[in-house]
């Protein structure tokens, strides 16, 4: 990801008062378990780097599908070729489909490939392992408990780094693909949501929900936090955060970044981002299973609203 500006000022602290409408929650967030998640972050983290366009990306890309196969779910890879600064380059999205009611799609993304052009030692422990354990968790707690609700979909990304600087044609990659093939295919209008998870473990979690993204959705995490008891944990950040949730913004549909840009030494630092100190002994487990509970919460909310939902 990349901080478009840089100055930090502080949060916000704003509630909603009022609950939206509530029915039967479609899933208990208390399913979802941190070490679950850790132990796949570990695995993935401990297949090295992850560079887009090198063969270790597919690699990458081959993993995450094996493990959502074990979890119980049809998962495919989307193999495509984009312009890079180095040239064209490969891309592998991996993606599943959880069934549910067509006309509404929730989104869960992150992404896979870690920062190129660092050292041969980087693994990302936290950008971008933390997103993709907790996703594949995700989805097999959702998998294994949903009985109606939206369609819930997984996309792991493929190019989120940029190589040079970000621009048209550096970063983001797999996100514009997929966001451009929503719109494409007509389903873009059925998004109700795009929740991307971008690094979400470190033990001390601070998520900071960047000004780039869509207000309900931000409020909505707020009201998931709160009734969960973890609402310190989730503030509001004054400035714009260059991720996946972009592309999906740009092309109409409602979307989220839930990132920990406080990823440092100290609080309201951020220097273990792109550097070797980005290792599994900076994650806790308890931290993906707040991040990841609050998701669940998010998806009961979008989904018991209907009608009148906060998005509408």
């Amino acid at each position: 990801m990349r901080l478009l500006l840089v100055l930090f000022l502080g949060f916000g602290t704003g509630c909603r008062e009022q609950e939206a409408p509530r029915r039967q929650s479609l899933l208990d967030p208390a399913l979802l378990q941190g070490g679950d998640a850790f132990a796949k972050v570990k695995a993935f983290v401990e297949l090295g780097p992850k560079e887009a366009g090198a063969p270790s990306a597919r690699v990458g890309a081959e993993w995450i599908q094996q493990e959502l196969v074990k979890a119980g779910l049809e998962a495919s890879i989307d193999r495509f070729e984009d312009i890079t600064p180095r040239g064209t380059s490969t891309f592998y999205n991996v993606e599943a489909i959880i069934p549910g009611d067509p006309a509404e799609i929730i989104l869960l993304g992150c992404h896979f490939d870690t920062k190129t052009g660092l050292t041969n030692t980087f693994v990302g422990a936290n950008d971008s392992g933390s997103g993709v354990g907790l996703l594949i968790e995700l989805g097999r707690v959702i998998q294994a408990n949903k009985r109606k609700g939206p369609e819930v979909r997984l996309a792991f990304f493929d190019g989120e780094e940029c190589v040079v600087h970000y621009g048209p044609h550096d970063g983001l990659h797999g996100s514009k693909h997929m966001a451009k093939a929503l719109v494409e295919n007509g389903q873009a209008p059925k998004v109700r949501a795009v929740i991307i998870l971008d690094m979400v473990g470190h033990e001390d979690l601070t998520i900071t929900l960047p000004k780039s993204s869509s207000p309900a959705l931000v409020s909505l995490v707020f009201d998931a936090a709160h009734a969960l008891g973890v609402r310190d944990q989730f503030r509001y950040f004054h400035y714009d955060i260059g991720d996946d949730h972009i592309p999906f913004l740009a092309n109409g549909m409602p979307a989220i970044d839930l990132i920990d840009f406080q990823y440092g030494s100290a609080p309201t630092l951020n220097d273990y981002w792109h550097t070797n100190e980005d290792r599994l002994d900076k994650l806790s487990p308890a931290s993906l299973e707040t991040t990841g509970r609050v998701v669940l919460e998010m998806i009961n909310r979008l989904w018991v609203g209907k009608p009148g939902n906060v998005l509408q």
